[in-house]
């Protein structure tokens, strides 16, 4: 597949890609570039929104769910090494904990909340349940897209989610605070049967998404089997904590695929920065400040980056217009090729010159 519908030159950017994730110099930061377009790029007629529409699961609103996923990409352009892309099997920010046994509420439009279930840990009794509603949903949602976005766009893995944040989601946050401190055995041994279930789920995922190079897609193109890895739930625990419990997870899901990267959310989670920096094989950092504080561009955060590029970790952030892209240019010259940076453009033109103010 040289080119995509939506990202004729896709074959260009997926070798810069593959460069880039690989240590090589592509003369810029990796920039993941998008523009609004005044017309789609095809005509896709839209569905009727099913009443009473939040992001309703049944097997009535999955006509629906296709749809809005095959019109997902009709009205963005793409530059630089953005890729067109969707998850169409993308049920609540934990689709893992909701494959496990948590029941999926909906809160409000894109608001799910996963209710935990686990309330006896003598007999926590989750697994994998080929016949799960919403794995099913997942599996169903992801071919049928998939098929109709051949050769057009690509299909991305749903937020999966692993280790404490899944744990929490399926205990509820409280007990698992508890559970750390007078069941850490307990914890131990749920870890390892969620990182083992992770994996029997993301492999099938794999499969039914990757391209034909075997590439994957997870908040960004990798030129194989790729992961998102975070802890939300480090931030209430100290790091001497999140080293005993977290990190060896970490880690050994980053020795199971050829590429990774951790979503590393808010203040509360900076403690631990020696501790995901030590992780050998984590490739890439994407920073989250959290609601109400700066953006991810702005300085306050340069030292977390510093910090990231002299461990040989790479870095996602928003990076705002041009004058915030001429900011980290000056701050980290040579390092900036370390950055992967999410930009919108007015325009083609606007969105070259970016890439070319960018450049070395």
């Amino acid at each position: 597949m040289g080119s995509l519908l939506y990202r004729p030159d896709w074959e260009q950017a997926r070798e810069r890609l593959t460069s880039w994730w690989n240590g090589g110099d592509i003369g810029r930061p990796a920039m993941q570039i998008t523009a609004a377009r005044a017309e789609p790029i095809e005509e896709i007629p839209a569905l009727p929104e099913p009443a009473g529409w939040l992001t309703h699961y049944s097997t009535k609103s999955l006509p629906y769910r296709v749809n809005l996923a095959l019109r997902s990409c009709l009205w963005r352009d793409y530059y630089g090494e953005a890729v067109p892309a969707w998850s169409s099997g993308d049920l609540a920010p934990n689709c893992l904990a909701l494959y496990l046994g948590c029941r999926g509420v909906e809160m409000a439009e894109d608001t799910v909340w996963c209710q935990p279930f686990i309330e006896d840990p003598e007999s926590d009794g989750f697994g994998y349940d080929a016949d799960n509603f919403y794995w099913r949903f997942t599996l169903e949602a992801t071919r049928q897209v998939r098929a109709g976005a051949k050769g057009k766009f690509l299909d991305q893995f749903p937020d999966l989610i692993e280790g404490l944040d899944t744990l929490a989601a399926m205990r509820g946050t409280e007990r698992l605070l508890e559970d750390l401190i007078y069941r850490p055995g307990w914890v131990r041994a749920c870890l390892r049967k969620i990182t083992d279930l992770y994996f029997r789920y993301y492999d099938i995922l794999y499969d039914l998404i990757r391209d034909e190079v075997g590439g994957s897609v997870f908040w960004a193109w990798a030129p194989g089997r790729l992961t998102k890895l975070q802890c939300d739930f480090s931030a209430m625990i100290s790091p001497a904590m999140f080293r005993e419990f977290m990190l060896p997870v970490l880690a050994e899901m980053t020795e199971r695929v050829s590429y990774s990267l951790y979503h590393w959310d808010g203040p509360g989670a900076i403690p631990h920065q020696e501790a995901l920096l030590s992780i050998p094989r984590l490739n890439m950092i994407q920073w989250q400040p959290g609601a109400g504080n700066e953006p991810q561009w702005h300085p306050r955060w340069w030292p977390l980056y510093h910090r990231t590029l002299e461990a040989g970790k790479k870095i996602m952030i928003g990076g705002g217009g041009k004058e915030q892209l001429g900011a980290l240019k000056r701050e980290f010259g040579e390092k900036c090729k370390g950055f992967m940076l999410g930009c919108e453009a007015s325009s083609r033109e606007e969105a070259e010159e970016l890439m070319e103010m960018m450049e070395s």
